[in-house]
């Protein structure tokens, strides 16, 4: 048996370069060699796991781009070798053992993958794998947002709250939304505000602020139907919680399960709900040791959002998040430095990506 390197997840907390044997080539999969990997928070809370529900014997790994060297019976897109593609493969899997990005080859199920617009690097690329399920299953199948124009963007329509800007996935949420009518406003800290204006955030407010509810009510003119909690802890859902409408029509959307409870018993008119992007991939999975069925819906989304993403990439309407490039060192040896940084918290504003040649940014 034929075998590469690969980071495994092989006690809490704890992950090491090892060999592992070479993927499978399923049906409706392909295979690829990468040329970069993001990390994104769920890599180390996966990690970090303990007790029953611990990964531990699993491949680490979710973002990826690289270049497809072999594509599998049944894949409806036409992806070819040598095609440039990024998008994601769920690692530290339950139900898919052998299923990690960070591996010098992998197989990844085709359909929801992004073919790599000319004009964004790998670097770039792989950094979207996570945040375009995210954004098709938070926005636009949970929200129900309008989907965003190509061109030219529609004019600011309904103000739309995300808490959270600066997170990998609040910087792709200020664009998206943006491009499908919301008035932005979002929180940072006072250090990212411009940056996030000038990726379409209408305002910028400051996350310690103690007039935060009053202001985003302000700029809201009343109480708003739409929040999208990216960093989700007790505190944001007070927050989305005070400013969302008491009416019964108002949407709380937020990225780790838990806090929506929060919401609830402070709101309790509002829809809460925290989602899991893995339903987009149209397969069943496992968090905390709790299965979740397939959403089929959701993988059939999508395959249609990420054509429409493509373009809006290729268009130069939307931005991939600032990089830092090879922190720590490239290859999978940087990786494992990046996921201790990701872990002390030191990832603000932007991701973490690694190549396997030793440049930096």
């Amino acid at each position: 048996m034929s075998t590469i390197k690969g980071i495994i997840n092989i006690a809490p907390g704890k992950a090491e370069i090892r060999d592992i044997p070479s993927p499978k080539l399923e049906p409706g999969y392909i295979k690829v060699k990468p040329t970069a990997w993001a990390i994104n928070p769920d890599d180390v809370y996966h990690l970090d796991l303990e007790g029953e529900e611990s990964c531990a014997g699993l491949p680490v790994g979710s973002d990826f781009a690289g270049v497809v060297v072999e594509v599998g019976p049944g894949v409806s897109r036409d992806f070819k070798v040598g095609d440039r593609i990024a998008g994601v493969v769920f690692g530290q899997n339950q139900l898919r053992k052998n299923d990690g990005a960070f591996a010098h080859l992998i197989s990844v199920k085709s359909d929801y993958q992004m073919k790599v617009p000319d004009n964004l690097s790998d670097v770039d690329a792989a950094t979207q794998g996570v945040a375009l399920i995210t954004m098709g299953v938070g926005l636009y199948r949970s929200f129900e947002l309008p989907l965003p124009a190509v061109s030219p963007a529609p004019p600011s329509r309904f103000p739309f709250f995300i808490y959270g800007g600066s997170t990998a996935m609040g910087i792709s949420a200020i664009q998206f939304a943006k491009l499908s009518g919301a008035k932005v406003i979002t929180t940072s800290s006072p250090s990212n505000a411009e940056y996030l204006k000038s990726l379409g955030a209408d305002h910028v407010l400051d996350y310690k602020s103690p007039t935060l509810v009053e202001d985003v009510l302000k700029l809201a003119d009343g109480p708003l139907l739409h929040a999208f909690d990216t960093f989700p802890t007790d505190t944001s859902a007070a927050v989305c919680a005070a400013v969302l409408s008491r009416d019964g029509n108002a949407k709380y959307v937020g990225l780790v399960p838990g806090p929506e409870h929060t919401v609830k018993k402070l709101n309790p008119a509002v829809n809460a709900r925290s989602i899991l992007a893995y339903s987009a991939s149209g397969d069943p999975w496992m968090y905390e040791k709790e299965y979740f069925p397939a959403v089929v819906e959701d993988f059939e989304f999508q395959k249609k959002f990420i054509v429409l993403a493509e373009k809006l990439f290729a268009e130069g309407l939307i931005k991939t998040p600032r990089v830092f490039l090879n922190r720590g060192g490239s290859g999978l040896e940087g990786i494992l430095h990046g996921l201790e940084q990701s872990r002390e918290g030191k990832v603000r504003g932007g991701k973490l990506v690694y190549t396997l040649e030793n440049t930096t940014e």
